[in-house]
């Protein structure tokens, strides 16, 4: 899933019955959940809490990810939607993995990417993908790049700010949650 099981998820068949194509303003609450959750901040933090992402969202806590995994007979939940530095991280003690596989998200977080790769008895091996080193020629060396960063510059300026997991944010920071 691209969010999480947020409070209205409790069985995989709620996500099996949303209705396809949909829009966002046809979306329902499972909708807003699966998309937009988050898990909380660490395996200590149980329950529901409002999400800083905005009005209406959550973040949830392991308690809810081992009930959803009880009531469906799962033992892994896998989803991305942040940015975490290893390119992968745990929660709910392993039964639920952040899974980022974009390395130096937006050429700012220099964080690693990461997949999972499955053995043959289905266990859950994270492979990590380092992002590049810094290119040792400058823009002007290279009007390719430059045209490649100018891009990029663009395409940061107008997509929301996405939080990088377990790094502190600056309070006048763009990527700040305040901000959001």
């Amino acid at each position: 899933m691209h969010g999480g099981i947020g409070r209205s998820i409790n069985h995989v068949e709620q996500i099996e019955n949303l209705q396809r194509p949909i829009t966002m303003e046809a979306g329902s609450i499972v909708l807003m959940d699966l998309l937009w959750s988050d898990p909380t901040e660490n395996d200590s933090v149980e329950g529901l809490r409002p999400n800083a992402r905005g009005p209406g969202l959550v973040t949830f806590g392991p308690d809810r990810v081992m009930e959803f995994c009880n009531n469906n007979d799962l033992q892994l939940i896998v989803r991305a939607h942040e940015c975490v530095m290893d390119g992968f991280e745990r929660f709910a003690q392993g039964h639920l993995i952040t899974l980022f596989s974009a390395t130096n998200y937006c050429g700012t977080a220099n964080n690693a990417g990461a997949i999972l790769v499955l053995g043959r008895d289905l266990v859950v091996v994270p492979k990590l993908i380092h992002p590049l080193p810094p290119a040792m020629s400058s823009p002007e060396a290279s009007p390719e790049r430059h045209i490649e960063d100018t891009w990029m510059q663009e395409l940061n300026a107008n997509r929301p700010p996405t939080p990088t997991r377990g790094r502190p944010q600056v309070a006048n920071d763009r990527g700040s949650l305040t901000c959001i």
